[in-house]
């Protein structure tokens, strides 16, 4: 049982997605192939409406591209899994088709929906930072294996409020949140996501949940349901 560093309860709680809340695979074996195999004829069916991400397209690319050279360069991303805005927004908007048509639905492990539930009832304001956009995050969610989670959550953030390594990306949280970085506790599978968390003043635990070594002087825990129970807002 992994017990949050500090002393009391946390006043709100962040998580990661993949690997933490969710399945990789769920991300890497569904999610990523049906936008990937979609995403050229989304973007020339849809180029008037996207006018917006393909102009950020041509911006990260410093230079004005054609549509074919534009498309050209999303699948590169794609394919290298680039966390870069225009592309989010363009997987975001494929996504939303195959969860509206039922095509597949969100995963998230039951032992992070029961303690989301557990910790929301309590009264701990939660929130989701993850790499994919906060539309996505909220597709994740409002289309869940457990139904529409969306109400859990006190609010969303991406890679827009800075990079998921950076100690600014968490400063940055915690001034948006409105509580002291001591009062947060920030859960992720990734122990660099924790060095710059806990370097911002955060509280964190490593979820482990494929057996991954310890990479770090971290609260260890497998699944949700190891990380110490009865939590309440300080």
């Amino acid at each position: 049982m992994a017990h949050v560093e500090g002393m009391g309860g946390p006043q709100a709680i962040v998580t990661d997605i993949e690997g933490t809340t969710s399945s990789l695979a769920f991300v890497h074996s569904v999610l990523f192939p049906y936008s990937r195999v979609r995403l050229a004829d989304h973007v020339r069916a849809n180029a008037g409406q996207l006018r917006t991400i393909l102009d950020a397209v041509d911006r990260e690319a410093g230079q004005a591209l054609d549509l074919d050279a534009q498309i050209a360069l999303l699948l590169e991303w794609h394919d290298a899994d680039r966390k870069i805005g225009p592309l989010k927004d363009v997987q975001a908007a494929i996504w939303e088709e195959g969860f509206r048509s039922g095509a597949f639905t969100g995963h998230v492990y039951p032992d992070a929906v029961a303690a989301l539930r557990r910790w929301h009832g309590a009264g701990i304001p939660l929130y989701i930072y993850s790499s994919g956009s906060v539309a996505a995050q909220k597709l994740v969610f409002g289309y869940s294996d457990a139904g529409d989670l969306t109400p859990l959550f006190a609010g969303h953030f991406d890679t827009r409020v800075g990079a998921k390594r950076e100690v600014a990306a968490y400063q940055a949280i915690a001034g948006a949140i409105g509580i002291d970085p001591g009062g947060i506790l920030f859960l992720s599978d990734v122990a660099a996501e924790l060095a710059a968390a806990r370097a911002a003043g955060f509280r964190v635990i490593l979820v482990a949940r494929d057996g991954q070594p310890d990479t770090g002087d971290y609260p260890l825990v497998a699944s949700f349901d190891a990380i110490e129970p009865g939590l309440a807002a300080a």
